[in-house]
């Protein structure tokens, strides 16, 4: 049961669970519709502090009205997340959204051998931001130019210091490892999961990743987009309000 009272004046704070293959544009969208339906602001804010990947799931923090104001510290808080690395072949975005290729054997590692490698992540370091990203490479979004066969080859993306506070190996199946990190912004997990193949000599992308906590913020107190578009919706003993 969602307990959040909408409060299109002075503002609020809301926490999204997003579904596997949503955008989190998708998200922000269908809860402003239902937002807008009441407010009839064209103008009205709402956005999110960091966003998830399609194929990623979890929590998304949304703010609006004069609470948007809050967005850049939210962002900046501690994220933790919980996915799986697959060992053995790597793709062009570091996930499961561009076509696979086999990279090396990974049945020779042993627990210890993957663990040590997973360890060397702990602490400060320096990442390079996947080309299929969201950053901006010279003026464009970085995933439209490595989208481009023509202009692919000029993306080059600049490193960027990062902070990689637990990373814990949760169980091993065979290719496939188990994992939960916490991260400073800006942190890629895709980038780790190829950085951690490269280590280990056999290649590994990226093949689920959920996020489960914003600094104290917890996806366990979440709900999807469809449930607080349907909560916030109109109702018949609460009218929409005047248009500016």
């Amino acid at each position: 049961m969602i307990e959040h009272v909408f409060d299109p004046i002075g503002g609020g704070i809301i926490l999204v669970d997003k579904p596997l293959g949503w955008t989190s544009f998708d998200a922000v969208s269908k809860i402003r519709g239902a937002m807008r339906s009441i407010v009839r602001r064209r103008n009205f804010k709402i956005g999110h502090a960091g966003t998830l990947d399609p194929l990623a799931s979890g929590l998304l923090i949304m703010a609006y009205g004069p609470r948007t104001k809050e967005l850049p510290t939210l962002t900046g808080l501690e994220k933790i997340y919980t996915g799986t690395i697959t060992l053995g072949a790597i793709t062009p975005s570091f996930d499961l959204e561009t076509t696979l290729e086999p990279s090396g054997p990974w049945a020779q590692l042993d627990e210890a051998t993957i663990r040590a490698a997973f360890a060397r992540f702990l602490g400060e370091s320096m990442q390079r931001p996947p080309n299929y990203s969201a950053k901006r490479f010279e003026g464009e979004r970085a995933y439209f130019l490595a989208r481009d066969p023509e202009r692919a080859h000029v993306v080059e993306m600049r490193e960027v210091k990062v902070l990689v506070s637990s990373l814990e190996v949760v169980d091993i199946r065979g290719p496939e490892v188990d994992f939960e990190v916490h991260v400073s912004k800006g942190t890629y997990i895709r980038s780790l999961a190829n950085d951690i193949g490269q280590v280990l000599g056999c290649g590994a992308h990226l093949s689920a990743l959920r996020r489960t906590a914003i600094g104290a913020f917890r996806v366990e107190d979440a709900h999807s987009p469809l449930d607080w578009a349907q909560h916030i919706a109109p109702l018949p003993d609460r009218p929409p309000l005047a248009p500016d």
